[in-house]
């Protein structure tokens, strides 16, 4: 069916779906580029905080790849919460992003709309046939750059017959005589979508199909800036005000380019065609400019942008009950015995804070429970931001110089906090990622198979109590009997391991279907156990208790070798 002969109805909803296509593969790209290549992504803009030029190639970098800037803005927030980079370098950072994401635009709007086709193929085929997360992310990726270039082919047909609507045409007249409105309307759809460079390829596929002028699809395009700066710093509005000052640089710098540039769209428009392509390759050249020029303007005043947002959201007082560390005082690091004092009793806090993840943990598995699951990430995040806060107190006490005792206990806070975290990330990485995949196929336990999860459950949540306790004390007794837990606990794996296989030799339908799920769930306590046992290998050693290969028994024999696992 020819689009023209489209009834209105009919238009309204190819229209609606082109958009929607075009939103949820930009979306399928960005989750792509984070799932193969996140960790790396983050390694890369963490290592490059050192200057505002490394910060502003990582940034564009990164956002290239991912093709968003908001994921990236997230990021870089995150980061700035958490002290791991200085606000000068995340706004940087920033400006890089935004950079970044109008070189992908600027990809989109050549004529290689027809590699849909091969794009979506290539993507399937590479989904269907790998197991890894890195190449299931890049087939997401190309699934995505597909999905778009599709979505853009169906706005070019949608937009020729929407061009000839009066009533679309009343509108942009009104648009055309008041480009404030413009911006005022691309800005909040843009907000509402969660992403700019949709809202940019949208405008673009218009301006090809003569919808809109020249003039109107730059007021357009100014918009979606001042939009896509606005929705990450909405969608922190609940964070602590280190998180959002970043976007909140950002959104002033952009605003502050579209205000300027407002007044003379109708002088820049020609010069925008100037190699050709008409109001399509206009739109998406306004879209490069206006962001490298911005950047260029702002990157030598990142300092007192972020003085200037750091006034505008102070942080504020302090709570009676705060979210953060609540142990470790800055006017002791110049009492080394006091400071460690300190670190330890926020490292016990992080160590309730496991207990509790682990206690909940269970507790999802066995009800597929997705409101506790969300509560396990939370906390996880908690127990990240306590982890690195005692890090960094730890480097600030050891630049003292230490006793000998003093610098044993800086490595067995730091040794503990840091086993407590990987124990965090366990929970949440992989118990929780098991839960989400029970929950996902509607497996369910057998009652004996939950029984010994259950068992198993409740053995390393002892060992963790035991573990804060050897580490609290010292006492080299309760480090022997964490050890010899550690060797019982093998003993329970392996009659839970010939049970499980005993009910799957007897073709028990739900042993069946959840044994690998049990089985990676007895493995990830073990794991969480070995972590927590470690500790007690520090105080062994240093109380003269461990030969080089077995631990000493009480009787004077060697009773269990100290480095199994």
């Amino acid at each position: 069916m020819n689009t023209v002969d489209l009834h209105a109805t009919q238009l309204l909803a190819q229209l609606v779906g082109a958009v929607a296509l075009l939103l949820w593969g930009v979306r399928m790209v960005r989750t792509g580029a984070t799932r193969a290549f996140g960790s790396e992504l983050r390694r890369v803009m963490a290592s490059c905080a050192r200057s505002r030029t490394a910060s502003f190639l990582s940034g564009l970098a990164v956002t290239g790849l991912v093709q968003s800037s908001m994921a990236t803005a997230l990021v870089v927030s995150s980061f700035t919460a958490r002290g791991l980079i200085g606000l000068p370098a995340a706004l940087a950072m920033m400006f890089g992003a935004d950079v970044g994401s109008t070189l992908v635009a600027q990809a989109f709007a050549f004529d290689v709309k027809w590699l849909w086709s091969l794009a979506v193929l290539a993507g399937v085929a590479l989904f269907n046939g790998s197991t890894t997360d890195r190449a299931r992310g890049m087939a997401r990726m190309a699934l995505g750059v597909g999905f778009v270039l599709l979505a853009l082919t169906h706005l070019g047909d949608v937009a020729r017959p929407l061009a000839q609507s009066a009533a679309f045409r009343t509108v942009m007249s009104a648009i055309a005589g008041e480009p404030i409105i413009a911006v005022l309307v691309a800005a909040a759809i843009t907000w509402f979508v969660h992403s700019s460079l949709t809202i940019v390829l949208f405008v673009m596929s218009l301006a090809g199909a003569g919808a809109v002028t020249t003039v109107e699809a730059l007021a357009l395009i100014a918009g979606a800036n001042v939009g896509g700066a606005l929705a990450p710093l909405i969608a922190q509005s609940g964070q602590a005000p280190a998180a959002r000052r970043v976007p909140l640089g950002n959104l002033i710098v952009r605003a502050a380019a579209a205000a300027i540039a407002l007044p003379f769209l109708a002088a820049i428009a020609p010069w925008m065609s100037v190699f050709g392509g008409g109001a399509a390759r206009a739109a998406i050249n306004f879209h490069t400019v206006f962001n490298l020029a911005a950047a260029l303007v702002a990157l030598p005043l990142t300092g007192p942008l972020a003085r200037l947002c750091e006034k505008l959201l102070p942080d504020p007082r302090e709570t009676a009950e705060p979210t953060g560390p609540r142990y470790l005082d800055d006017a002791l690091i110049e009492q080394p015995d006091e400071a460690l004092a300190s670190a330890m009793r926020e490292t016990l806090r992080v160590g309730d804070k496991v207990e509790a993840m682990l206690r909940n943990a269970f507790t999802v598995l066995e009800r597929d429970d997705q409101k506790l699951m969300k509560q396990v990430g939370d906390a996880d995040n908690e127990v990240d931001k306590l982890y690195e806060a005692i890090k960094h107190y730890l480097m600030k006490i050891s630049r003292n110089e230490l006793p000998a005792s003093e610098a044993q206990r800086y490595v067995e806070i730091l040794t503990f906090t840091t086993n407590l975290e990987h124990v965090g990330d366990i929970i949440d990485k992989n118990l929780m990622e098991l839960a989400a995949k029970k929950i996902k196929h509607r497996y369910a336990f057998s009652s004996e198979g939950l029984d010994e999860i259950r068992d198993f459950h409740g053995r390393v949540i002892s060992n963790l109590r035991l573990a804060m306790n050897v580490f609290a004390t010292g006492d080299v007794n309760l480090a022997r009997r964490l050890l010899s837990e550690k060797t019982s606990l093998r003993e329970v794996e392996r009659r839970a391991a010939e049970s499980h296989f005993m009910r799957l030799r007897a073709g028990r339908a739900e042993s069946i279907e959840t044994s690998s799920i049990h089985l990676d769930v007895i493995r990830d306590l073990k794991r969480i156990n070995g972590h927590l046992t470690s500790v007690a290998y520090q105080i062994l050693e240093t109380a003269g208790e461990l030969t080089e290969s077995r631990l000493k028994s009480e009787a004077g024999g060697d009773v269990a070798r100290a480095g199994e696992s």
